[in-house]
């Protein structure tokens, strides 16, 4: 069974490893050190951050991180990316990764989105849409959000995670379903 829970700071050791996967690394290009670690993900853990990082679990077993946040919280991201597509109001982004690389390739990566999406709906009422920017060159990414149902709604050019890449990124969509189709659709 897929489950999250708040990142603590206890949590952090686990993040540098997972962070200094290649796989992960690729893609974050995330400093490692231990202050850094600490810096860049201590405000959301101690709650002084709008944004939510999520310590995902399978049957218990760490896996993986979501990062979830309003749009809104972040008004210049929002206003370089509604410049290049339609962004809801109200609207939610995630970012994700699974740590370990035993886990990666097994269909994981579509059940945690599809979780976190689920979930978004009830934690978040107000969401519109789940939308995420995810760089052109990260198939595996941008692959997952498609098996978890999310729908490519355009292109924009934004600041990569990681220097040496392109500006290219895809941006994909999921919107709030309405409370019938809820109803209707499987657990």
């Amino acid at each position: 069974m897929i489950t999250w829970r708040k990142v603590t700071e206890e949590d952090f050791a686990l993040l540098r490893s997972w962070l200094r996967e290649p796989h992960v690394a690729r893609w974050w290009c995330h400093e490692t050190s231990a202050e850094a670690v600490a810096r860049d993900f201590g405000p959301a853990a101690r709650g002084e951050e709008p944004s939510e990082d999520l310590l995902v679990l399978l049957d218990g077993v760490p896996v993986g991180l979501v990062q979830r946040c309003r749009f809104a919280d972040y008004p210049e991201y929002l206003a370089e990316l509604a410049e290049q597509v339609d962004v809801p109001e109200g609207a939610v982004s995630i970012d994700y990764l699974l740590g370990d690389p035993a886990r990666v390739g097994q269909g994981l990566g579509p059940r945690v989105i599809r979780a976190i999406v689920r979930a978004t709906w009830t934690d978040h009422p107000d969401a519109s849409a789940v939308v995420v920017p995810v760089h052109a060159d990260n198939r595996a990414s941008w692959r997952a959000l498609e098996k978890a149902g999310l729908l490519r709604v355009g292109s924009a050019e934004l600041a990569p995670d990681n220097p040496a890449d392109s500006r290219a990124h895809y941006v994909y969509r999921i919107t709030r379903p309405t409370s019938e189709a809820q109803h209707d659709s499987p657990g």
